[in-house]
């Protein structure tokens, strides 16, 4: 049997809403979704090693950079998409108050899933007068992210497609 690509689009980001814990927002809108690692290493090698080298990973961070377009109801009055929300408001706190929750995970079936706390940082909006605004964003982890049951499987009883 041939092997399938897998599709960046089925990618989800939710973030905790602070004044509800344990409740979860998705951040709709996303149009670009991406995890990344920066490794610190350190040379290992040794005179023993017939001069070959080695490194040891010292330390490890982990962001998400993400991009979309602002998202609203249309309700009269002024609604924004609640995820984007949390994300903007959390991209204008300094200090350890700028800590937020935040899950990821695919939902095409895939075990792929993390939780983490992260600070924003780049939260950029605007653009030209034709343009749909657009937002983008990253999500700089504070810590190890956990893996966790992906909770796209948890609702749909297995089948996240």
């Amino acid at each position: 049997m041939a092997l399938r690509s897998l599709l960046a689009k089925d990618w989800t980001l939710d973030v905790e809403d602070k004044s509800k814990t344990g409740t979860w927002v998705p951040v709709k809108g996303l149009t670009k979704f991406e995890e990344s690692s920066d490794d610190n290493t350190e040379d290992d090698g040794d005179f023993d090693s017939s001069g070959w080298g080695s490194t040891v990973v010292t330390q490890r961070t982990w962001s998400l950079e993400c991009e979309g377009k602002r998202k609203r109801t249309d309700d009269a009055t002024f609604t924004p998409d609640p995820g984007q929300e949390i994300i903007r408001k959390a991209a204008r706190v300094v200090g350890f108050d700028a800590n937020i929750r935040v899950r990821w995970y695919r939902r095409d079936g895939s075990p792929d899933a993390y939780e983490g706390t992260a600070t924003v940082s780049d939260f950029t909006k605007g653009g030209s007068v034709t343009d749909l605004e657009p937002f983008s964003f990253t999500l700089n982890g504070q810590g190890e992210p956990v893996e966790i049951t992906n909770p796209g499987l948890a609702s749909t009883g297995g089948d996240a497609a």
